[in-house]
């Protein structure tokens, strides 16, 4: 059964012992970062700060930060199960005859279960600030030293396309610059900066609603790679298996989960951008400084008594790393429905979701492994990472030693290594120019003779079957 909001997500995470609450006055500025970094870094519990300094409200962050409490969060004993789920529900079927027709009926319901709610009011409405909003009262948080200033960093970013009018709703971090304007941090490859791009020609101002804390599945879907067009509300739905309610805001056309902690109102203006960064960001480098708009804040509406979510980034294993990692087995599925010789995929914690990418395929021909980088480099947001391996189906791409192993061994630098060029990830800083440069093919399978290898491929040491079974039987003997 779906949570109603995050509240009663914090409450089964204190009751299985996920979450501690910190009684004592905490500094948002760096201290409460350094308090979760450690913790994370240990796989401790989510984080619940009673008292931030300066603060009228409490702040909690690391939700998510851990295999177990991201299965809770999207209510599954296996992340796997949501991407076959997803399959099945997206399976074409093509019916022929009434009865195939009758057939498809309860799928169409189904669909129909999922679409968003629209309700007259909330719980984000129980306090409304039109006359002169400010950020001040909630404990936004600097998380490193060299940021340039205090960032809102678990935002679901409402925007509507000005010209077919379709919802997007994005988690594009918000640097604060005074109480009532902050940064928007649109990277130019995201739904967002395309709705932004369309209100500089029309020369209108793109209205905007910043939702802080609504339920589990609400805060992911924000962060999913879903096709331009795809409703992350819809989608939120599939995850909750009941519809989201949305609510009207107040001041500008658009509607926010009704269920939310903290909405913010506002426009960006066509034509303003502000110096936004550095951000120590999810690299584990600083991102530099950029122009990016600016967003200005017209009403604010909160719980009385609002939870502040934040979410805190830098040198992996963060909480951003268990998001990701639930992504990945998402929409694995999708993937393999158009490249069904992908075996599995592993986007390492230390590859920071775009730089590497490790698969495992069932070669069927020569260039096959080839066939794969490059189906992937054209493919969603995997076409931005930088480095992709692709080795044998019976290697388990979740275990880097193996991996590390089959490359050293399987690779022919001269041969088995591919260089192309192509856009990048915006927050790739090793590129000479931004957003594009160099990408690497690394082919570690076993090489054919229809590749050219025309020497004999040795086979691996491994102990016969026999004597793993006369061991197994015998081990207590041994007295290990």
């Amino acid at each position: 059964m779906a949570y109603k909001d995050i509240r009663e997500f914090v409450k089964i995470l204190e009751k299985r012992g996920l979450l501690k609450r910190i009684n004592v006055e905490v500094d948002p500025i760096l201290e409460i970062s350094e308090i979760n970094d450690r913790i994370v870094k240990k796989g401790g519990p989510a984080l619940f700060f009673e008292r931030p300094k300066g603060s009228l409200f409490p702040c909690v962050v690391n939700l998510f930060g851990s295999y177990d409490r991201m299965k809770l969060a999207l209510e599954v004993n296996n992340i796997d199960e949501i991407g076959f789920r997803l399959i099945d529900f997206l399976e074409p079927e093509i019916p022929t005859n009434l009865i195939e027709k009758l057939k498809v009926l309860p799928k169409l319901k189904r669909l129909a279960d999922f679409l968003p709610k629209y309700v007259e009011s909330g719980p984000c409405k129980e306090v409304i600030i039109k006359d002169k909003p400010s950020l001040e009262i909630f404990p936004i948080l600097k998380t490193w030293p060299g940021d340039g200033g205090k960032f809102i960093t678990l935002p679901m970013v409402f925007t509507k396309d000005p010209e077919t009018g379709n919802r997007n709703c994005g988690m594009y971090r918000m640097q604060v610059y005074d109480d009532r304007t902050t940064g928007m941090h649109w990277h130019i490859h995201k739904d967002g900066a395309r709705h932004y791009r369309k209100s500089q020609k029309s020369g209108r101002r793109l209205e905007v609603a910043v939702a802080i804390g609504s339920d589990p599945a609400v805060m992911y879907s924000a962060t999913a790679p879903l096709p331009e067009g795809v409703d992350e509300m819809l989608f939120a739905g599939f995850l909750r298996k009941s519809p989201v309610e949305l609510v009207k805001c107040e001041t500008v056309n658009l509607e926010v989960p009704a269920n939310s902690e903290i909405v913010l109102e506002g426009y960006c203006d066509p034509f303003e951008k502000r110096i936004e960064g550095p951000f120590g960001d999810h690299t584990g480098y600083y991102s530099l400084k950029d122009e990016f708009p600016v967003f200005h804040i017209t009403c604010i509406t909160h719980r009385k008594d609002a939870i502040y979510s934040a979410t805190i980034v830098g040198k992996p294993p963060m909480e951003d790393c268990y998001i990701a990692k639930a992504t990945e087995r998402i929409f694995l599925p999708l993937i393999k429905k158009q490249l069904p010789e992908i075996v599995d995929i592993n986007l390492p914690l230390e590859g920071v979701f775009h730089n590497i990418a490790i698969v495992s395929i069932d070669k069927q021909y020569a260039g096959h492994a080839r066939r794969i980088m490059y189906a992937l480099w054209g493919m969603g947001q995997l076409s931005f990472t930088k480095i992709i391996v692709v080795v044998d189906k019976w290697v388990d791409v979740q275990n880097p030693s193996e991996v590390v192993w089959r490359i050293g061994n399987n690779v022919d630098p001269k041969r088995d290594i591919v260089i192309v060029e192509g856009p990048l990830d915006v927050l790739e800083h090793a590129s000479n120019i931004p957003a594009y440069g160099g990408k690497m093919g690394i082919d570690a399978t076993k090489k054919w003779k229809s590749e050219g290898f025309l020497r004999e491929w040795p086979s691996e040491i491994t102990m016969s079957d026999d004597i793993k079974r006369l061991v197994d039987e015998r081990w207590k003997e041994y007295e290990f």
